[in-house]
């Protein structure tokens, strides 16, 4: 028993100061004792860095803006708010994480599990007031359609140019990871013989005790390195055996590296390299999911601004049919006006009511899809749900534009835009997927090479010979070299004593190989579709950019024609009222007068939310929205702007 467990911790401390070693050598210098490195090395083995709980309440920003049961908002303050509580970039902040854990399965050897390309483009607004064509009826429920879209669910814009359509692996990649491998088992065998011969028994009974380690490491050539130590302690009733009982052990090293398919530093580094491109891609994303979040807040808000311009206009025409309703009804109690003007004059109040109703209801629905788009709660937040929405800012078209050529705008958004940036970087994965599949055409010649050395010993065997006769000396010649326990294993195997070397090539060479013709074949098609699914990307940018170019003049063109025909119809419905007032003109001409400058000025604020928006869609187009709305990246990330509210 002492023997035994002589040879289980002899065989334990040899193999803990390996894997120590190993592990020491995997995770960095070691910190205080040894024993305590090794084990602080073996668990973080089996530990990983855990993932917080997502905080799900609003950030301080949201209380600091709310004053008096009203959330006062410049557009930077909304920018901010979103930038700290939109789920939609909240989801994108896990990309970069997921990524890193990509870069680690690299590391070890294993298959990439991707990383997600989808942007949300956020929700639909109300799209601000409804513009109407001069000398038209405004229509009577022009809500509806809009509140029933507003809030509706989004889009998501894959970047994506590869398709669905996965690409081969390749030669596999040998795993990074070293792995130690161990068995201890003792045994005990009772085994019946049919001749006391061999044994000096009919029951051959032995008691075994094996203990078994190996280490594998994969290379980032290709190669793999393997180490075996065997151990074996056995006690027979043998009489026939030297040494009983007895310890046999072996120690073996083998190399295997591949010639051919498989070889090579780049070849085996081209997961490493993809997953490292991987993060690229996942701050892209991130960046492109904060430029679309940023861009729909801008609409958002500048649409909240408008339709709460256009519920002024749509007060201030109410109060001019309310005005005219009582100036119509002194005009007849005075006998000067036929009743049917008051008539008139009542039904152009009861439109303009419904046309002010309409404008609040698009305000409240409005409020309600930007409480959504700035907050984490929404309107499950009793507070948030109360508060009305301020916007401070007011839309103002400057005199002109200072844009740069359209050339210089293309260059660029094809030098800052984050999808065109993504695009290309899964082109230049694809070719490094390609890298495997072409190397995978080669035949497979492979170099290995063992040594081993074996050892024996024991102590002598006891029992009589079997046959011998009796009063025959028990005693044994024996090699004294032989004779002693563990230890003396492993000295014989550490000077050589018994080595076992060997050296050789295996070659497979498949005589069709039409697996791997097809799949380069099919990889290399799928890099010129990704070709041009990029080419046809950036005609897209170019074509948005030109459209938003042509789109920002249209818009400043009907802007100012906006502000012209509102002047001159202020001036008309002056005029209709000095000769209303001289009994020229009816009243009726004063309502439509009316009429025609209510929408005059509604649509001079559709004109002024257009040309802003076409502004915001440049910016888009260009991929400058982060930089010329002082958007940081890196708050962007973390969540926290520095900016005080």
């Amino acid at each position: 028993m002492k023997a035994q467990l002589s040879f289980l911790v002899g065989t334990y401390l040899w193999t803990s100061v390996l894997s120590a070693q190993i592990l020491s050598a995997q995770s960095g210098p070691p910190k205080g004792s040894a024993g305590q490195a090794s084990l602080e090395g073996l668990s973080r083995s089996y530990r990983t860095a855990p993932v917080p709980n997502e905080r799900l309440q609003n950030s301080d920003r949201v209380d600091a803006l709310t004053r008096g049961g009203k959330l006062y908002l410049s557009l930077q303050d909304a920018i901010a708010l979103a930038l700290e509580n939109n789920l939609d970039i909240e989801l994108e902040r896990y990309g970069p994480r997921i990524a890193d854990s990509d870069l680690m399965r690299a590391r070890a050897g294993s298959l990439l599990r991707g990383v997600p390309l989808t942007v949300l483009e956020g929700p639909n607004g109300v799209g601000g007031p409804v513009e109407t064509p001069p000398g038209s009826s405004p229509p009577l429920t022009p809500s509806s359609s809009a509140i029933l879209n507003a809030g509706s669910n989004p889009l998501q814009d894959d970047l994506s140019i590869i398709g669905a359509t996965p690409l081969s692996t390749g030669p596999p990649v040998p795993l990074r990871d070293p792995v130690l491998t161990g068995t201890i088992s003792p045994g005990y065998s009772n085994t019946p013989q049919a001749s006391q011969f061999l044994t000096g028994s009919n029951s051959l009974i032995g008691h075994t005790l094996t203990g078994n380690f190996g280490f594998v490491q994969g290379l980032s050539t290709g190669g793999t390195l393997s180490a075996g130590y065997a151990n074996l302690r056995q006690s027979l009733n043998n009489g026939r055996l030297d040494f009983n009982p007895y310890v046999a052990s072996s120690l073996g090293l083998t190399f295997t590296q591949p010639i051919l398919q498989g070889f090579g530093f780049g070849l085996n580094g081209r997961f490493i390299r993809i997953a490292r491109n991987d993060e690229r891609m996942s701050d892209l994303v991130f960046r492109q999911q904060v430029i679309s979040t940023v861009w729909n807040v801008i609409n958002l808000y500048w649409d909240l601004v408008s339709v709460n311009e256009d519920v002024r206009v749509k007060r201030e025409a109410l109060d001019l049919a309310q005005k005219l309703l009582e100036d119509n009804k002194a005009r007849v109690e005075v006998g000067t006006l036929a009743p049917l003007e008051v008539t008139r004059a009542q039904a152009e109040v009861a439109q303009a009511r419904q046309s002010l109703t309409n404008a609040d209801s698009l305000v409240l629905e409005q409020e309600l899809v930007l409480k959504d788009v700035l907050t984490r709660t929404g309107t499950a937040d009793a507070k948030v749900s109360a508060a009305r929405i301020v916007p401070t800012d007011r839309i103002e078209v400057p005199e002109r534009d200072e844009l740069p050529p359209l050339e210089e705008l293309v260059r660029v958004a094809l030098q800052d835009r984050p999808d065109l940036e993504t695009g290309q970087v899964q082109i230049e994965n694809t070719r490094l997927a390609l890298k495997g599949s072409r190397n995978a055409l080669l035949p497979s010649l492979n170099f290995f090479a063992t040594a081993q050395g074996s050892a024996l010993a024991g102590h002598v065997n006891t029992l009589p010979l079997p046959g011998a006769s009796p009063g025959t000396s028990s005693a044994r010649s024996v090699d004294p070299a032989f004779l002693g326990g563990y230890g003396t294993t492993l000295s014989q195997i550490f000077r050589g004593k018994f080595p076992d070397y060997s050296v050789g090539l295996e070659l497979d060479v498949p005589l069709r190989n039409r697996t791997a013709r097809a799949d380069l074949a099919h990889d290399r098609l799928i890099l010129r579709q990704s070709e041009v699914r990029l080419r046809q990307l950036q005609n897209r940018i170019r074509e948005q950019v030109e459209a938003a170019s042509i789109a920002l003049k249209q818009a400043r063109v009907s802007y100012q024609a906006a502000r012209q025909t509102r002047i001159l119809e202020e001036r008309a419905l002056e005029d209709e009222r000095q000769q209303f007032e001289v009994g020229v003109a009816t009243s009726y001409d004063v309502i439509l007068s009316q009429r025609d400058l209510a929408q005059a000025r509604s649509n001079e604020v559709v004109t002024e939310s257009d040309y802003v928006k076409a502004r915001t869609a440049l910016d888009r187009a260009t991929g400058t929205t982060l930089r010329n709305n002082h958007v940081i990246l890196d708050e962007a990330y973390h969540g926290q702007v520095s900016r005080p509210p």
